[in-house]
């Protein structure tokens, strides 16, 4: 039986450079509702120009071929498969993309970028003009992150005392208008301006709110202002809405209801306001999983929820306490994909962002003590259970190596598989465990995990554990390298705090 490879140490990308040839990458399902805007730019890796088609594309939708954009409004209700293809001087990728018109929203994972750890609320409308540029110019644009997305720091705040972190004049004024519209703070002088540019390049846009009075941070929240704020975010032009928990935990320990309803009542409210709007949305819980989120979230509108604190918190303490990352990242996961039986198309549970430092409020920059190997095992991690891939780094420190982590699109194709499922854990020590996760095409993808942080450890899962039969061909998804045919089980040496994730099809 074959070696899959031998073992070294992870210092280097393991990932090989995009070669010249067009490559159509992310998702092959596609959603929004009847007669809503629709706005996709074809992911496409490979050299420039490329030109771009769409076979059986439905009226009402037209492509760009020479920016790969399709735009126009969502058709009648129904399914539509079309077929995409990028060509260039080197040749041809053919890809099917069904678009489905209907009431579902988020059909595979969320992908994006979100302001929060990279800058707190030291945000600007330069700073986001600036990511989509970067996510365009980096190419994770052409393996599918699609969102840029504002966090908290956008509206105007109350002034404070001296030691509030954000007593910035500049972020300080009144939250509404004499009509009750909300106000960005200067930093955001137009805000349909802001987004019209985002959507010029492709890509999509999120804004941020809370329930209570105020966020998380001090800035107005939507608190008996829903309605206006709902059509307000819709009409600047927002794709996307952080829904963040923050100051209403006053307005719920007054609320006399029972307990799960009190949980559940500022969700549906704002989930029923944005289902009413005519540009679609995609709605995200932040609600901490309080009252198991994960069985109720879709219910009241939710497209994804968070299913625990904040990972930076975490990260923080055990780099304090315990100088690694390791302990809540495998944690925060393991206990992710326990509620998997709710993981489904247009229904994601989060762990929260992808980032491996962040940055103080002060702008000092804090990088957490990851080894290359926990960040290959973070990114499978969170591709395995089908979560929402929100990069929330610098992208413009990004380096070499973290870029290619992020976009390796055969990483990226076990998070957007269409069946939209969350792998299944087997446990095998304290320190190993495996992810096995159905895919489309009747192929699996397999996670081998080392949590211990001393040596290598080897690792085999057997053909019946992970509900197989037959002789497999194994690929290896991060060298992007087929590693033979196996029988009855796949063995390897896995890296300490380390993965080694493939991908099992039936061999023909």
């Amino acid at each position: 039986m074959p070696r899959p490879f031998e073992p070294t140490e992870v210092t280097a990308i393991l990932t090989p450079s995009p070669g010249p040839a067009p490559r159509i990458n992310g998702p092959k399902v596609y959603g929004g509702r009847p007669g809503h805007p629709f706005l996709y730019r074809i992911p496409a890796q490979g050299e420039r120009p490329m030109t771009f088609s769409a076979d059986g594309l439905p009226a009402g939708l037209a492509l760009d071929r020479d920016t790969g954009m399709i735009t126009g409004d969502y058709p009648q209700r129904g399914d539509y498969a079309v077929t995409l293809t990028a060509a260039n001087q080197h040749g041809q990728d053919r890809r099917p993309f069904k678009i489905v018109s209907g009431d579902t929203l988020a059909l595979t994972p969320p992908m994006g970028w979100n302001s929060w750890y990279a800058h707190k609320f030291n945000i600007s409308d330069r700073v986001f003009r600036e990511a989509a540029d970067l996510m365009v110019s980096n190419g994770m644009a052409d393996v599918g992150y699609q969102y840029v997305n504002i966090d908290d720091g956008w509206a105007n705040g109350l002034e404070r005392d001296a030691s509030w972190s954000h007593n910035d004049p500049t972020r300080i004024g009144p939250h509404r208008d004499a009509s009750g519209n909300i106000l960005p703070n200067r930093h955001f002088p137009d805000m349909k301006a802001l987004t019209d540019y985002i959507h010029s390049k492709g890509l999509k846009t999120g804004i941020y709110t809370s329930p209570g009075p105020i966020t998380c941070t001090g800035f107005a929240g939507a608190w008996q202002h829903e309605v206006q704020d709902a059509k307000r975010f819709a009409d600047w032009g927002f794709d996307f809405l952080k829904h963040d928990w923050c100051s209403y935990g006053d307005i719920f320990k007054q609320d006399p209801d029972p307990e799960l309803v009190k949980h559940k009542k500022p969700y549906a409210l704002m989930g029923g306001l944005l289902a009413r709007q005519e540009r679609d949305l995609v709605f995200s819980l932040c609600q901490y999983g309080w009252a198991n989120s994960w069985e109720w979230a879709a219910e009241v509108g939710g497209q994804c929820w968070r299913t625990a604190n904040d990972l930076g918190n975490d990260l923080s303490r055990a780099v304090r306490e315990q100088g690694d990352v390791s302990v809540p990242l495998f944690k925060v996961a393991l206990e992710n994909a326990e509620h998997r039986e709710w993981s489904r198309p247009g229904a994601w549970n989060d762990p929260d962002y992808l980032f491996f430092g962040e940055t103080e409020p002060s702008g000092k920059v804090l990088p957490y003590p990851f080894t290359p190997h926990e960040k290959y095992a973070f990114m499978s991690l969170w591709c395995l259970m089908a979560a929402p891939l929100f990069y929330s780094g610098k992208l413009a420190e990004l380096d070499a190596f973290t870029l290619n982590l992020l976009c390796n699109p055969e990483v990226i194709e076990v998070d957007q598989d269409p069946l939209g499922q969350c792998a299944r854990v087997i446990t095998f020590s304290d320190e190993t465990f495996a992810m096995i996760k159905d895919m489309d095409a009747c192929s699996k993808a397999l996670g081998l995990f080392n949590r211990g942080r001393s040596a290598p450890t080897d690792m085999a899962i057997t053909w019946s554990d992970a509900g197989m039969n037959g002789p497999q061909r194994v690929r290896d998804l991060w060298r992007q390298k087929d590693l033979g045919n196996f029988t009855g089980e796949f063995r390897t040496e896995v890296p300490p705090g380390g993965v080694v994730l493939v991908r099992l099809e039936p061999s023909r």
